[in-house]
């Protein structure tokens, strides 16, 4: 298979986006921008990736994505510039460049694939086009029986070149000796002054060599975000073929109109997801268990058969082990639950192990903090704690132990035992008479 290597134009400023942060590395579904387009690059064959960047941006982009090479266009000169800047960088070994945008979140591997395999032998390039009417500010595709003669941006087009309703969607591939050879070729003599990558088209055509154009039945794949609105309706997008994907391998997903999922989390086929359910981050849940409804885990571990909520809240570093229950009005953080375990209702337990078989009575408290520093609390096997138990780390519960209703723990529980910390009861009879008689004196 032929050496292949991506180059991807993130140059833009995103001015309309009315943000500091770099377009391309807006989130979506919990990935930047320009991490999808990556993925679909990655997943097409295309292992080599360099991403094009300007001066404002570069160093933001490098370290958002470390795996990718980021080089420097400046100044912006178009998007046959940046590519020329790119191929700079692409190694001599590569016989294959893809080119994509790094604001296209929504283009999938397929289509990529599509247009690698298009770039055969006798063909100097591959582009992506769609059936639009009207097409409006797009590029559009002039061809000369099955191949591309060039591609006319719409600023620059006449109306006959107007009225064709074939649109540059703007996924490429070019053989790399092509595309070097068209690159220093190309003039700024268009309305913006600027050197454009789809001249390199009539270039190619012109050389014997010609485009061809590979068919998107899906134009929508294509668009770019250029304002925050824009960037809401490609995460729509985004999100319903992630729960597509996940409900196809398996996943039952309840209400996918309210069920959001982020691009990084693994789910194994069997769970369930109620409505309501936020995943997020590096999360995972295992065959069998049932989030929500109403929850919210980040970045945590769910083994097989646990059950999640309802109005549950999973902070970062949980993990619960197989047949794990947290229950309703629950909060956990940077927590481990043995297996068969259960927080049933109303508590928070920060910074803590629990054994396995555990049970934990509603609003069982762990006070994690002392106002400096954070401290664990361990919770052995098979440990009953009843309501209103609050256990101030760091302190160590034995496995089997019994923990009273209402008490403060302060202090270690050994093994087996009944811990008892709150004051002993003192009940004074009479007490309601007498604060109503003084209550009706001072009315007189």
């Amino acid at each position: 298979m032929a050496a292949i290597s991506t180059i991807i134009m993130a140059g833009g400023l995103g001015t309309r986006m009315r943000s500091p942060l770099p377009k391309v590395l807006h989130e979506l579904c919990g990935l930047p921008m320009l991490a999808w387009v990556v993925r679909a690059a990655r997943a097409a064959g295309a292992d080599d990736v360099v991403v094009v960047a300007g001066p404002e941006s570069a160093d933001a982009i490098a370290a958002a994505l470390p795996d990718c090479r980021v080089v420097v266009q400046s100044p912006a000169n178009g998007t046959g510039d940046a590519v020329r800047v790119g191929l700079a960088a692409v190694p001599a070994s590569s016989e294959l460049v893809v080119v994509l945008s790094g604001d296209t979140p929504l283009i999938e591997p397929e289509t990529v694939r599509r247009t690698i395999e298009a770039c055969a032998d006798g063909v100097g390039g591959a582009l992506v086009s769609a059936r639009l009417a009207p097409p409006h500010a797009y590029g559009r595709v002039v061809r000369d029986g099955e191949r591309v003669a060039r591609v006319v941006e719409a600023r620059d087009a006449d109306a006959v070149e107007l009225a064709l309703d074939e649109f540059n969607v703007g996924l490429y591939c070019f053989r790399r000796d092509a595309l070097a050879s068209a690159l220093p070729r190309l003039t700024a003599h268009n309305a913006q002054g600027e050197l454009y990558l789809t001249d390199v088209v009539g270039l190619l055509a012109a050389d014997g060599s010609a485009a061809v154009a590979v068919d998107e039945p899906a134009p929508e794949t294509g668009e770019g975000v250029n304002t925050l609105v824009e960037l809401a309706e490609r995460e729509a997008g985004l999100r319903a073929r992630i729960l597509r994907d996940h409900m196809l391998a398996g996943v039952r997903i309840v209400d996918p109109p309210t069920t959001y999922v982020d691009g990084s989390v693994r789910l194994e086929p069997g769970c369930r997801l109620e409505p309501n359910v936020m995943l997020r981050g590096a999360t995972a849940v295992g065959a069998g268990s049932v989030i929500g409804p109403n929850a919210m885990i980040d970045d945590g571990t769910v083994g097989a058969g646990c059950r999640v909520g309802p109005f549950a809240y999973l902070r970062p570093g949980c993990t619960l082990a197989d047949g794990a229950q947290v229950g309703r009005f629950v909060e956990l953080k940077n927590s481990r639950l043995g297996a068969r375990a259960k927080v049933p209702h109303l508590s928070y337990l920060g910074d803590t192990d629990v054994g396995a078989g555990s049970n934990l009575g509603a609003s069982t408290i762990t006070a994690n903090y002392d106002g400096q520093r954070k401290h664990r609390t361990t919770i052995g096997e098979g440990v009953s704690t009843m309501v209103h138990s609050t256990l101030v780390a760091p302190v160590t519960i034995g496995d089997g132990a019994y923990v009273a209703a209402g008490s403060v723990i302060t202090e270690d529980v050994e093994p087996g035992a009944l811990a008892i910390a709150r004051p002993r009861q003192t009940t004074k009879p009479g007490y309601a008479a007498r604060v109503d008689a003084r209550r009706k004196e001072g009315e007189h």
